[in-house]
Formats: structure tokens, sequence, C-alpha cells
């Protein structure tokens, strides 16, 4: 007995070697992919690391200076407050990217569990939950957002749970049609033989088989997530000073197009693509990574 239990676990543990040798491989040759994530992780590093990186500490102001072009001093120049522009785009990377991470990791727990559990149970679980799906995607999501962040304040915790809320309509959508599928498949119908509960079922049968799904929602909400809280910045509703981000970056410099100030624009909205093009690439490379039906 012993001996067949060691074989059964070494067999497990080739398995899942190899599963995880085939994902490795699979996301290292989608060369975009692997760009993205070298260039993701270095603005990571770079924007939590800024109390160490950056040249300057966060809204040190020298009014004397003003605004200049970029210089051996300052590398990007400073602001109309002599503030070193580098450092503070550093330092508001930090709250962009942190709204940007946890919207995507937020709403996708929401929105899996809800939809697996609509899609399995199905009858009035489902149609509650997908009538309230409905209910979020007809409103407007940024006048409700505006609405919500000046009741409540704009600081980085409610933007999160703001755009976390109004978020997970798309993958719980997405998580119940593929549940619906995997609810006819035999492994399901094995394990409820068996006696596993229908949260065991969901979490230990079903999710796993969404791993691709997943990582394109998270990938695509953390893009989405820095996208809306830049506008919602740039109107005015989002982060507010001294804090700063790069939405609301970009609303200052605005009145700076056509000046010899134009880079103070230029510079958030170039991070804002760089990092939202990078996502999207991982995105991309996971979603074909764990698709058990890619060829290539």
């Amino acid at each position: 007995m012993r001996a067949q239990s060691a074989a059964v676990t070494t067999k497990t543990t080739r398995s899942f070697v190899g599963q995880w040798t085939l994902f490795r491989r699979r996301f290292l040759r989608h060369r975009l992919a692997v760009s993205g994530l070298v260039v993701l992780a270095m603005l990571v590093i770079a924007c939590f690391g800024a109390p160490w990186i950056a040249p300057f500490q966060e809204n040190h102001q020298d009014l004397i200076t003003g605004s200049t072009g970029p210089s051996a001093v300052h590398w990007l120049g400073t602001d109309e407050l002599g503030r070193d522009f580098l450092s503070q785009l550093l330092y508001a990377g930090r709250i962009s990217m942190s709204v940007g991470l946890g919207v995507g990791v937020l709403s996708t727990i929401v929105g899996v569990l809800l939809g697996s559990l609509a899609g399995y149970f199905g009858g009035w679980v489902d149609e509650l939950i997908m009538r309230l799906v409905d209910l979020f995607l007809v409103v407007p999501p940024i006048a409700i957002l505006a609405l919500v962040l000046q009741g409540f304040g704009s600081s980085s915790a409610t933007i999160v749970l703001a755009l976390s809320a109004l978020g997970w309509t798309v993958i719980a959508r997405v998580a119940r049609s593929q549940v619906l599928s995997l609810r006819e498949k035999e492994f399901v119908d094995a394990a409820i033989v068996l006696g596993a509960s229908p949260m065991r079922v969901i979490v230990r049968h079903m999710i796993p088989n969404l791993a691709g799904v997943i990582a394109v929602n998270v990938s695509l909400a953390v893009a989405a997530a820095i996208i809306t809280e830049s506008t919602l910045s740039f109107l005015g509703f989002g982060v507010q000073p001294p804090d700063s981000s790069w939405g609301n970056m970009l609303s200052q410099a605005a009145g700076l197009l056509g000046t010899p100030q134009v880079h103070l624009l230029l510079y958030p909205g170039l991070l804002i693509l760089i990092t939202v093009l990078s996502v999207n690439f991982i995105g991309d490379g996971l979603r074909d990574a764990l698709d058990p039906q890619t060829k290539r």
C-alpha cells in the first residue's frame, strides 16, 4: 500500500511539474508577453521603490527654480512648483498601479465567484445574480463613480472599492457561461457522485478550468482601472492633491499643450500607455499559455 501511495504521489507531482513546464515554455515563446512582463516589472520596482530610487522626496518644492526643462539635475525637468518631475512620476505611479492591481484582483474574485454560483445552481440564484449584473451594466459608470467619490471621498481605497463594484459584471457573465458548459462534463458528475459539496466542485474542479479566462480578465481589469482612475483624476474626481497619480498629473498639465512645458503633459500619458500595453501583452501571453487547446 505504501508503495502504491508513493507511486501515485510521484505521478501527481510529475504531472504538476509537467504542466508548469508546459505553461512556462508557452509563455516564454510569447515575445510580446515577456517584453511586457519585463517592462511592467521595471515600472513596479521603480514606482514602489521611489523612496529609495527617486532623486528627490515626494512634493519637495523649490519655488525659486519654478518650471524648468530637462537638465543634469532634473532629468525630466520641474513643474510650476519647482518639484522634480521624475520623482513625482515615480511616486504617482504607486497610486495608479495600486488602484489598477487592487481593482483587477478584487473585481475578478467577486465576478468569478458570483458567475460560478449563477452557472452552477441556475434557477432563482442565476436569475438574481444576472438581474443584478444587468442593473450594474445599465448605469453610467463615470457619473456613478463621480457621485460616489464626491460623497465618500477620493482616497485610494474608495476608488478601488467603487471601481470594483462596477467592474465585476463582465467577468461574472463570462464565468457563468463557462460554468454552464463545465457543469455537463463527466469529471463534475464524478465529483458529485463521490460526495463533493457544491462549493468544493466549484472551487476545486471548475474555477481551475477558468484559469485562462481569469488571467485575461485580471489583465484587462488592471488596464481599464488605470485608465478609469486617470480619467476621474483628470476630471477632478479622483486622487486629490497633495497625493499624486498619473491622472491628476495629466489634469494639472492640461493647459500646457502648445507651450514649452508640454513635456509635463506627455510623460504621464506615455507612462499610462506603456503600462496598459504591457499589462495587455501579459494577459495575451497568459491566455495562450493556459489554454489547453493551444497547439503552438
